[in-house]
């Protein structure tokens, strides 16, 4: 279920849930696992009112997953269910999800912007497929606007 209509508390959480925070020029990622709490891919400057000093991710190499109150990740940010590729991948149970991700929690892993993010993260639990679809669209931009300047 995608309900990008509900951005704040209003929206019905269930186990497994793919949860989008809409931050200063990018999204996080979390993964709802019950009891008010989500599971998350989070670098060292990964934080809620970060603002654009959360962009320091983007030189992280490694992240904690880290089980937190959905209003800690979230705070002021807008942010929505976002089960997005539900009807073109297989999904896994919300027993699974919930399992696989508490497995994790508290886990140091590698990080990379491009390949070993938050959404991948939190896609792989759900998915089981590793996606950032953050990640293709920088790289279409980049390309259109390398083209652009190339035509002028």
């Amino acid at each position: 279920m995608t309900n990008k209509a509900s951005w704040r508390g209003e929206v019905d959480l269930v186990p497994g849930d793919l949860i989008e925070i809409f931050r200063t020029g990018y999204q996080h990622w979390a993964v709802y696992v019950g009891l008010g709490d989500v599971i998350h891919l989070a670098p060292p400057s990964e934080c809620a009112g970060a603002g654009a000093a959360s962009m320091k991710s983007l030189w992280a190499n490694t992240a904690m997953i880290k089980r937190e109150p959905v209003s800690n990740v979230v705070g002021r940010d807008r942010y929505c269910v976002s089960n997005k590729h539900d009807a073109i991948y297989n999904v896994r149970t919300p027993d699974q999800i919930v399992t696989m991700a508490r497995k994790l929690e508290g886990k140091t892993v590698n990080y990379k912007i491009t390949t070993e993010n938050c959404e991948h993260f939190a896609n792989s639990l759900r998915y089981d497929v590793a996606r950032c679809d953050q990640v293709k669209k920088a790289v279409w931009y980049a390309m259109a606007a390398a083209l652009v300047l190339l035509l002028l």
